[in-house]
């Protein structure tokens, strides 16, 4: 009995020390969020919450994303039942725009020095309203300004769904911040007017809970601090936890890759051209396969990333006038009208200023002047053409030389081509002498005598 006691406890030692090491799932958000991101988050979310660890790292650097991937991996933090310590890291590092809300969700949001969070006002997304004319100002009735008058009302400059944009921007920042129990007064600023913190300031201001050198300085600097998850509040146990990394899949890097504005646009336009290719060579088939895949990867991409479609159907137009430029005589027209249109529709496909989420402007200049060195050459190869001497039909005859199978006068027989033709001739013709074709009328060649 007392061996058997002595193991009992030597295991429930053992398990209990087990228990106290703990793991904590680090998670890292490099660039701008997107679709792939959310995916990644939620999936990390998901695995700590699988293998009950005690505490999930986000490490960020981002200048900021998607408003429909960051309210994503809100929900997702919001409804975790692990805590959550976003962590500004390493320096140098921002969490800028939807960093700063994801900051102020978190549990725990801790940044390291020298880095900054802010500029939280929402991205202007297409054209603006027009501006009523400023009032003028009021005159007394001798034509002189009244200084008594009383100034008008200075105009805003925000449009009414800019309005409407910022002020959800404030009432969801503002419900996250007394959620947390954080400066909800910044972050009304960080969204109205784009204030930014550096990390000092940020725990200054109660806007952060934590600044710290790495991740063991941050994980001994939370441990004991109580949180809430959920409904109920949770003391946070961090000393000696083991740090597991959670990669993304190969799934969240297939959509990293194809939801990336450059590759979507790649992929758009040999998608396009794939299918171009097929219509005008039934039966290749591979550019067929090749261009209905890649246009489909592209509109799955599309689908998830803020498109103009005005500029998806100029980009589709300049296509087509650069093509049609091979088949109508239209000296350049058609190829340059096309050119202008397939740049224009590149700058204004993707509608959104978010750093990470814009077509760069080098791969559009570099796809434009690809294909108008290829209309060039194409316009210079057909010209060449057209002032080389035919080589088949009746025009190729011209010029040509042939042999009197008999002696006429005006009209009689000559062999040319290996074919015997009715011939017509200016003066007197011997058999055997070689006339020159100057004319094809119907059946009949107009021909005249070789000078010997």
């Amino acid at each position: 009995m007392a061996l058997a006691a002595v193991i009992f406890l030597s295991l429930n030692a053992s398990s209990e020390s087990v228990d106290s090491s703990g793991t904590a799932v680090r998670i890292q958000i490099k660039g701008a969020i997107g679709p792939a991101t959310s995916d990644y988050i939620l999936k990390g979310i998901e695995h700590a919450d699988s293998i009950d660890a005690r505490l999930i790292i986000i490490e960020m650097d981002t200048p900021g994303g998607l408003d429909s991937a960051m309210r994503d991996i809100i929900k997702g933090i919001l409804n975790s039942s692990v805590p959550v310590v976003t962590y500004v890291s390493p320096s140098g590092s921002r969490a800028a725009s939807a960093g700063t809300y994801i900051l102020y969700a978190s549990h725990i949001a801790a940044m390291s020095p020298a880095t900054n969070l802010g500029a939280a006002t929402p991205v202007q997304i297409g054209g603006s309203e027009p501006q009523a004319p400023a009032p003028a100002p009021q005159t007394d009735e001798d034509g002189e300004d009244g200084e008594d008058a009383e100034a008008p009302a200075p105009q805003s400059s925000k449009t009414a769904m800019e309005k409407k944009t910022i002020n959800d921007a404030v009432a969801y920042i503002r419900g996250l911040a007394e959620l947390r129990g954080r400066n909800g007064d910044w972050a009304e600023q960080a969204v109205r007017e784009g204030e930014s913190l550096n990390a000092r300031e940020a725990l200054e201001k109660n806007v952060i809970d934590v600044v710290a050198d790495s991740v063991p300085a941050l994980l001994e600097a939370i441990d004991g601090r109580v949180v809430k998850v959920g409904d109920s509040e949770q003391a946070l146990v961090t000393a000696d936890l083991n740090i597991e990394e959670f990669e993304p899949d190969w799934r969240t890097k297939l959509l990293a890759t194809i939801t990336n504005p450059n590759i979507a646009y790649m992929l758009m336009l040999a998608g396009i051209y794939g299918l171009l290719f097929e219509g005008y060579n039934p039966g290749a088939i591979v550019p067929g396969v090749v261009g209905a895949i890649c246009l489909l990867l592209a509109l799955f991409a599309f689908q998830i990333l803020p498109v103009n479609y005005a500029g998806l159907a100029l980009i589709l137009l300049g296509v087509i006038l650069i093509v049609a430029e091979a088949f109508v005589p239209s000296f350049g027209t058609l190829g340059l009208g096309g050119i202008a249109a397939f740049v224009f529709g590149s700058i204004i496909l993707l509608d959104s200023d978010i750093p990470g989420m814009a077509i760069a402007r080098a791969l559009i200049g570099g796809v434009a002047f690809v294909a108008s060195t290829l209309m060039l050459a194409m316009i210079y190869l057909l010209m060449s053409i057209r002032r080389k001497p035919a080589v088949s039909g009746v025009e190729s005859m011209l010029g040509s030389v042939a042999e009197a199978l008999e002696d006429f006068d005006r009209s009689g027989t000559v062999f040319v081509s290996g074919e015997r033709w009715n011939a017509r001739s200016t003066a007197a013709v011997k058999k055997g002498d070689r006339v020159q074709i100057t004319a094809v009328e119907h059946l009949v060649l107009e021909v005249e005598p070789l000078k010997q």
